[in-house]
């Protein structure tokens, strides 16, 4: 168990170089950053419970004698650098720690956070249930009693049943092994898992929204107890105060807007404003402040300042028409399954995807690591963010459905990259959306979910086809001739035939009549295999016989996709190969198949060349 904190920062006014060294020097959390931490990430005592007994006979207890194992926290179990690496299945799981707990004072508290448990989670403190929670993508956090002190106990009950269809899951398969596009389990903590040392009262969420054209900043902060206090804002860019804002919190939260003088001047904001190509941030400090002006609690934070939507069938950034060179990663890993093997990985990730020549990454049915979207943010990478699907459709589906989303979109709407929300993917969990008004009725409930939660970012409704209230209309084609791209895609009219007749997929690209005039984006295209070994088994949409034939078969997609004027965009399927599904650009150590600057030719090859 190791404390870390950031540097002295004095007076220091550059409140984004005070961050990026916090989080560089491992804070788990980017966008909500204190002066310390305590680390619980590593070994851990553990057990299986397959009887499911482990309530009844008390395991939660100082002492218990069941646990028989040792777990690298925090990746899964079914992974082999957890130490575990058992496929299972093994739905319920206990973990313990002993924990020497920091020094606080009487009016303070320790609080304990989970970045992601999967799927529903127990906390016992010395044998007392602390907290409970349900969303296997989704953080959660609980403060200590009072008078928690010294050496104490902590026990995490997980459960994670394999055969829970109206559980959502993801990638991850309901059989014992991988098999088609399904991936190992990941079970358990998968997040990392500290402690801090908060006031009694204090800042425990914090959201930002920019509007150029308004010249503004809105934040909003909500503290941990429904108290009247005061609330201060400060904003640095390049280390030089732009702004500062200070008012009173009612019922523990506080929602303003605050004039940036330095958006005052149009000629200005492309100077000011976040994109993959100037991933610009201003740095920000939030003060909770006593009666007299001290302050009571701080933390900093970063925002960029930009603007996505549709427009006259563009992709719109900033006003300007964008368009997007996506690629589909699954945020999966050989070795750790959906935990990233370390911190560095995800800033390498993130490296690589540039690398490739891509301006963004559709993060495939997985709420990600927020130290990915904090990379994205830092180097530059829009990002589409979809919520893990269902295997089934049930009023215990739709209740989790719209529970774990709101919590994804709390936690990440106020990272610039993001710039599209997908709350369901290929009618998984909805299969019969064109017969059942339910279905149908869910997938449009969680789109306008999404819209009053977070109206600033377009909405796709239901992501490849079967669109209901889309935003974008997107359509998945793994079609392996290049000449069908274009007769498909080429221009104007041929999108026009394709959107009004032709299904390149099985199912009608539409529930209810064709949209018209949205952008058009060839969200899944490609798969191009290099497998292994050929031994027959599935491994993608089409197959290279070797990194030449690879290297000719991209050539030929990506032309065709230069010429698809009428896109507005494309994801190519995919980043790393992952378990049996080896149609990723990268092997499953991310090394690229070809050199990273002649698929980065391609990628970014403009049309007529």
């Amino acid at each position: 168990m190791t404390t870390q904190s950031r540097p002295d920062e004095a007076a220091d006014t550059d409140y984004l170089a005070a961050l990026d060294a916090a989080v560089e020097a491992g804070y788990p959390r980017p966008r909500l950053v204190r002066d310390g931490f305590v680390d619980l990430t590593g070994p851990w005592e553990f057990c299986f419970d397959d009887g499911d007994v482990g309530r009844d006979q008390h395991f939660g207890d100082p002492g218990a004698p069941v646990f028989d194992r040792s777990i690298i926290v925090p990746f899964p179990f079914e992974s082999e650098r957890s130490g575990i690496g058992e496929a299972g299945p093994h739905p319920v799981l206990w973990y313990r720690r002993t924990i020497t707990l920091p020094d606080h004072g009487a009016d303070e508290r320790v609080v304990v956070h989970f970045g992601a448990v999967d799927y529903a989670a127990q906390v016992f403190l010395d044998g007392a249930l602390l907290t409970e929670h349900e969303g296997g993508h989704t953080p959660f956090s609980a403060t200590l009693p009072a008078d928690a002190a010294g050496e104490v106990c902590l026990v995490v009950r997980a459960e994670d049943q394999p055969g829970d269809l109206a559980q959502p899951r993801g990638k991850q398969d309901w059989r014992d092994a991988p098999h088609s596009v399904w991936y190992g389990r990941t079970g358990g903590i998968w997040q990392p898992v500290w402690l801090e040392v908060v006031p009694a009262t204090h800042l425990c969420a914090l959201d930002f929204d920019s509007d150029v054209v308004r010249g503004e900043i809105a934040w909003s902060a909500r503290l941990s107890t429904r108290t009247s206090a005061r609330v201060r804002l400060r904003l640095s860019m390049g280390g030089e105060l732009v702004a500062e804002h200070e008012c009173r919190a009612l019922a523990g939260e506080v929602s303003a807007h605050l004039a940036l003088p330095a958006l005052a001047n149009a000629w200005e904001w492309e100077h000011l404003e976040w994109s993959p190509e100037h991933p610009r941030r201003l740095g920000a400090e939030v003060a909770l402040l006593d009666e007299d002006g001290a302050v009571v609690d701080s933390a900093r934070s970063y925002l960029g300042i930009r603007s996505v939507g549709a427009r006259d069938g563009q992709f719109v950034l900033n006003r300007r028409p964008y368009r997007l060179r996506l690629v589909l990663t699954q945020g999966y890993w050989p070795d750790t399954h959906l935990a990233a093997p370390s911190r560095l990985a995800l800033r390498d990730e993130v490296e690589l995807i540039k690398s490739l020549g891509f301006n963004g990454a559709r993060v495939h049915q997985k709420i990600e690591d927020p130290l990915f979207l904090y990379w994205c943010d830092r180097l530059g990478l829009v990002v589409w963010e979809e919520m893990p699907s269902c295997g089934a459709f049930s009023r215990r589906a739709v209740r989790r459905l719209f529970t774990e989303w709101a919590e994804a979109i709390e936690r990440d709407r106020s990272h610039p990259c993001i710039v599209v929300w997908v709350p369901f993917n290929e009618s998984w969990g909805v299969p019969a959306i064109a017969d059942r008004p339910e279905q149908a009725s869910l997938v449009r409930g969680l789109a306008e979910l999404t819209r009053s939660l977070d109206p600033s970012r377009p909405v796709v409704s239901n992501d490849g086809w079967e669109h209901t209230n889309s935003d974008l209309f997107t359509i998945h084609d793994y079609a392996r001739d290049p000449a069908v791209l274009l007769e498909r895609y080429g221009d104007a009219a041929a999108l026009a035939a394709t959107l009004s007749g032709s299904w390149p997929a099985v199912r009608a690209l539409s529930i209810g009549p064709a949209p018209s005039g949205l952008p058009v984006i060839l969200s899944e295209f490609g798969g191009v295999a290099l497998p292994a070994e050929h031994d027959g088994a599935w491994h993608g949409y089409s197959d290279a016989e070797d990194p030449a034939g690879l290297a000719e078969r991209l050539d030929a997609l990506f032309t065709a996709i230069a010429e698809c004027r009428a896109l507005a965009g494309f994801c190519y399927t995919q980043l790393c190969d992952t378990d049996q599904e080896e149609n990723g650009l990268a092997w499953p150590d991310r090394k690229p198949k070809l050199p990273a600057s002649e698929i980065a030719a391609l990628i970014t090859r403009q049309p007529g060349r």
